[in-house]
């Protein structure tokens, strides 16, 4: 007597290709997925933000104060424009970018010390925002300071790129003459 072929057999043969099949299956929806976020992240990076600025986002006008409120020989951080404002010991003031002309880094002042460190690479920027420690090439980049109604403003919209410190980089509040008006 012979006995009828177990259909046992047949149920893995199609247990294995239904499992191959399901697997192929997941490996390209992956795929797929994988390609969506792809190509999301590329549009994104591609397609310009349509955000509208608000008072002190970088690229407007911001105002640091009354020319007496600042003391003479300080530095102050502005987060919203990415600058310090710097007052020097002569009156004159420097808006000082907060990124290292190394590799970009962002650039804390050091009150203790009375200058800027970088924390990836250790260049050193005195008050003025020169080099006094390498490996930085250059000065720290400056904003367009000017004083209007004895009002202090910074231009965030450019920065300026310098090799050093000049003179004609500080901007000084006008001098009031007595009996004069204005």
């Amino acid at each position: 007597m012979s006995k009828p072929p177990k259909q046992h057999c047949n149920d893995q043969s199609e247990e294995g290709s239904s499992r191959r099949s399901f697997l192929n299956k997941l490996w390209i929806g992956v795929g797929v997925v994988a390609v969506i976020e792809f190509v999301g992240i590329v549009t994104a990076f591609l397609r310009p933000r349509k955000t509208k600025a608000k008072a002190g986002d970088f690229g407007t006008i911001i105002e640091a104060g009354p020319v007496e409120k600042i003391p003479l020989d300080s530095v102050t951080a502005f987060v919203r424009g990415r600058f310090y404002l710097a007052r020097l010991e002569d009156g004159g003031f420097l808006a000082l970018s907060r990124k290292c002309t190394h590799l970009g880094c962002t650039v804390p002042w050091v009150s203790r010390e009375k200058k800027f460190i970088c924390p990836c690479h250790s260049s050193a920027f005195d008050i003025r925002g020169e080099v006094i420690s390498p490996p930085a090439p250059r000065a720290l980049d400056i904003y367009h300071v000017f004083i209007e109604n004895n009002i202090v403003k910074v231009e965030t919209g450019r920065r300026i790129k310098r090799t050093e410190f000049r003179a004609e980089h500080v901007t000084y509040p006008k001098k009031k003459i007595d009996g004069a008006t204005g």
